[in-house]
Order: C-alpha cells, then sequence, then structure tokens
C-alpha cells in the first residue's frame, strides 16, 4: 500500500479529500505532515492498586485532566507517561489510513509518542490521543504547541470507516 507523499498530500488536502485542522503547508514533509500536541492532558495519578485491563476499564479512575497553560510546560519524568491530544483535527476519507510516529529530534532524548496504538483508522474524523513516554534519563518538559508528532499517510485497499468509541475524540 503506498504512503502518500509531499505534492500527494498537499493536493489531498487542498481536494478537501483529507482535512487537517488547523493546517499550515509548513508541516507537510517529504511524506508525512507534523501536528502539534495540545494544551490537555491526562495525567497518571500515584496509585498503588492492580488497573484491570478489559473492554469497561475507565482511565477516568487512575488519571486526572490537566490543562497547561501556553508559554508553559508539563513536566514528564524520566519512567513516566501521560496522555496527551493533538491540536489538529484531522479527517481521512474511507481510503486513507494513517501511522502517528514521533519526531527523531525528541525521540533523541527519549520521548515516545506511541507506545503501542499508533494506527489512525480510515474515515476518522477527530484529534488523536497521543501516547506519551518518557524513556530517557531526563525530566522532558512537554510544551503545548510544539510539533511533537507527524502522521504518515497511507491508501487503503478497499474502503472503510471507523465508527468506534474514540471517532469524536477532542480531549485526551
Amino acid at each position: 500500500m503506498p504512503i502518500l507523499t509531499h505534492d500527494v498530500i498537499l493536493a489531498s488536502i487542498r481536494s478537501g479529500r483529507i482535512l487537517i485542522d488547523p493546517f499550515s503547508e509548513q508541516q507537510v514533509g517529504p511524506a508525512s505532515v507534523d501536528l502539534h500536541v495540545g494544551n490537555d492532558f491526562r495525567v497518571f495519578r500515584n496509585v498503588r492498586r492492580i488497573f484491570d485491563v478489559h473492554e469497561d476499564s475507565d482511565l477516568n479512575e487512575i488519571t486526572e485532566k490537566v490543562h497547561v497553560p501556553d508559554g508553559e510546560g508539563l513536566m514528564l519524568m524520566p519512567g513516566r507517561s501521560c496522555l496527551g491530544i493533538t491540536v489538529e483535527r484531522i479527517r481521512l476519507p474511507p481510503n486513507i489510513c494513517g501511522w502517528l510516529e514521533g519526531r527523531s529530534r525528541f525521540a533523541r532524548v527519549g520521548l515516545v509518542i506511541h507506545a503501542t496504538a499508533s494506527f489512525v483508522q480510515p474515515g476518522i474524523d477527530n484529534k488523536q490521543v497521543l501516547e506519551i513516554i518518557n524513556v530517557g534519563q531526563m525530566p522532558l518538559n512537554i510544551i503545548p504547541k510544539v510539533a511533537i508528532c507527524q502522521i504518515i499517510l497511507q491508501e487503503c485497499v478497499g474502503e472503510a470507516s471507523y465508527s468506534g468509541r474514540f471517532r469524536s475524540q477532542a480531549l485526551p
């Protein structure tokens, strides 16, 4: 399945086939689009009990919402994780999917953007939650509005549209 390159990405956005909002052409690289982390995070509490992993698991039980004002940052200690969300809302047609990846400049200091769930379903229309982890040796200050990740867009064989419980997510 082919990966969309710079000119194809721009043509798809200009035609309305793909929506990224807000968007600037400077976000488009050779074969990806940079995405920015927003101001809202879910930070894990220091919980000393077992969290059962099942379909009805509720992260609200073990996290708290934190809003970081512009110009400030969220300190992420080594070995800690949090959930963030992209500034950009993304709408893909039923024949385009995507992959969220970190940017190498931040990966070099131990910032992981997606531990496991990096796949972006075809037909989505939402903001993307980021599974942010500090696997480095020093505290990292996560600053809202910084382009900390990128989406790689790929054509699907056939068409499908995501209709799961996260289809309208706007907060982490």
